[in-house]
C-alpha cells in the first residue's frame, strides 16, 4: 500500500496537470517527474487520468459553442444530406479518429499503469518526440486551414493520439505534429487536437475513477477530497493555458517546446544516472 498524498502534493500536482495538459510537453510526464523528484513517489496513472477530467472540462467550456455547433450539425447531416457541412464532417472525424486509442488503450491498460511510467522511458520519450515535433515544424507546409480537413487527416491524427499512451510523448504534441506533417496550419492542427482529445480523455478519466477513489497499489494515494480539489485546480489553470496556447501558436513556432523537452529529458537522465532519483 502506498503513502497517503498530502494536500500540498495534491494542489501542486493539480496545478502541474492544468499548466501542462495542452502544451506539447506531456502532462503525464510532468506529473510523474514532479511527484518522483519532489515527493519521492509516483502519483499514479489513475490520479493523472482523473485530474485530466478537470482540463477536459476546461476544453468543453472554452469550445462550448464550437462543440454544440458540431453536434447539432452532425445530427442535422444524418437526417439531411444538404446539411453536411464542415462541422458535420468534423463530428465524424472526431468519432472515427477516437476508435484507435479506445481499442489500444483498453488492450494495453495494464502496461500503461506500470512499466510505461519508468522515468528512463519518460526521459527518452521527451527527447525523441521533441525531434518528431521539430521535424513536423520544419517539413510541414502549414498551408491548409481547418476547412480543408479530410477523413485521412482525422485518421492519421487519431492513430498519432495513440502514442500519447506512452508518458513523455504528449497527446497534443503527437496529434498536432501529425497535423503539421499533413500540411495543416498550426492553429488548425491544435484546434482539432483539442476536439479530438475530448472523448478519449473523458472516457479514460471516468474509467479510472474507481481505482483513483479506492487506491490499493503503490505510489501516492489521494483521498476523494484531494482528487476533487486537484481536478478543480487543473480546470482553472487548464482553461487559462488553452487561451494562451492558441495565441502562442498563431505567432510562434513549436521549436520553443522542442528545446524545453530536450533540456528536461537530459536533466532527468542526469538525475537518474547519478542516483538522485529512482526510475520506478
Amino acid at each position: 500500500m502506498g503513502e497517503s498524498m498530502t494536500w500540498l502534493q495534491a494542489i501542486v500536482l493539480g496545478a502541474v496537470q492544468g499548466l501542462t495538459e495542452f502544451l506539447p510537453v506531456s502532462s503525464s510526464a510532468h506529473l510523474r517527474i514532479v511527484s518522483g523528484v519532489f515527493f519521492g513517489d509516483d502519483a499514479g496513472a489513475s490520479f493523472t487520468a482523473v485530474t485530466q477530467l478537470g482540463t477536459e472540462a476546461a476544453v468543453l467550456i472554452y469550445f462550448a459553442r464550437d462543440i454544440a455547433r458540431i453536434i447539432m450539425a452532425w445530427f442535422r447531416g444524418l437526417l439531411d444530406k444538404r446539411e453536411r457541412n464542415l462541422d458535420y464532417r468534423i463530428g465524424w472525424y472526431v468519432i472515427i479518429a477516437t476508435i484507435p486509442i479506445g481499442v489500444i488503450g483498453f488492450l494495453l491498460k495494464d502496461q500503461i499503469r506500470t512499466g510505461a511510467r519508468n522515468l528512463w522511458l519518460i526521459s527518452a520519450m521527451l527527447i525523441i518526440f521533441a525531434l518528431v515535433i521539430a521535424a513536423a515544424e520544419y517539413f510541414g507546409s502549414k498551408q491548409r486551414p481547418l476547412e480543408q480537413l479530410t477523413t485521412r487527416d482525422g485518421l492519421a491524427m487519431g492513430f498519432a493520439q495513440c502514442l500519447a499512451l506512452i508518458p513523455g510523448v504528449s497527446r497534443s504534441g503527437a496529434t498536432s505534429s501529425a497535423g503539421l506533417f499533413l500540411g495543416l496550419t498550426r492553429e488548425a492542427a491544435v484546434r482539432f487536437s483539442f476536439l479530438l482529445a475530448i472523448p478519449a480523455v473523458t472516457a479514460s478519466g471516468l474509467f479510472s475513477l474507481p481505482d483513483a477513489f479506492a487506491p490499493a497499489g503503490e505510489g501516492l494515494n489521494a483521498s476523494g477530497a484531494q482528487l476533487i480539489v486537484a481536478t478543480v485546480v487543473a480546470f482553472g489553470l487548464g482553461y487559462a493555458s488553452i487561451a494562451w496556447l492558441l495565441r502562442f501558436v498563431a505567432q510562434h513556432s513549436m521549436y520553443w517546446f522542442v528545446g524545453y523537452r530536450i533540456v528536461l529529458g537530459l536533466a532527468m537522465m542526469g538525475l537518474l544516472a547519478g542516483g538522485v532519483v529512482a526510475a520506478t
